[in-house]
């Protein structure tokens, strides 16, 4: 058995373990920086100068000082300093500075991007998979320039909101 869990490195008790409450204490202050993680702010390089207990960052590549090394991490000011979590694949963090979900795809973080098959609002599908594009009205006998006005906007319009080709 190893010392500590494989996905965030929380410390486990170990039988005959002095202290045990140190690592017990640790273990919760890790949980309390992840669960339900929320940052004031992302691609931090420099230590924020006045921390308060519980503010969290992201740490950008080429960080300095205490985020020396901790690319990607989340940051957590504690009321014993720094602590720092590993994130693994498909961790969510809310950007408090932003204002959306920040994910981790596993090489970088996905800001503000709401990844699904569909959008379903009370059980109705509203958005789903991406069909063909559009075809622009051509042909007939008789032109309705209005009518094709009209369906010239409509399409132009679902273009623009990135629901159609």
């Amino acid at each position: 058995m190893t010392d500590t869990s494989a996905r965030h490195d929380l410390p486990f008790l170990i039988p005959g373990q002095a202290q045990k409450e140190f690592f017990h204490n640790e273990a919760l202050a890790r949980i309390d920086m992840i669960l339900c993680a929320a940052v004031e702010n992302a691609g931090v390089a420099v230590p924020p100068t006045d921390p308060a207990p519980g503010q969290a960052w992201i740490v950008t590549s080429g960080a300095a000082g205490a985020f020396e090394g901790r690319a990607n991490q989340i940051a957590c000011w504690t009321e014993s300093g720094w602590r720092f979590a590993q994130v693994v694949a498909g961790m969510q963090v809310w950007n408090k500075a932003d204002g959306y979900f920040m994910i981790w795809a596993g090489a970088g973080w996905d800001a503000g991007v709401v990844h699904g098959s569909s959008v379903n609002i009370e059980g109705k599908q509203i958005i789903g998979e991406r069909l063909p594009a559009i075809a622009a009205p051509a042909g007939g006998s008789v032109v309705d320039a209005e009518a094709r006005a009209a369906i010239a906007a409509l399409t132009a319009a679902l273009k623009t909101h990135g629901l159609t080709d």
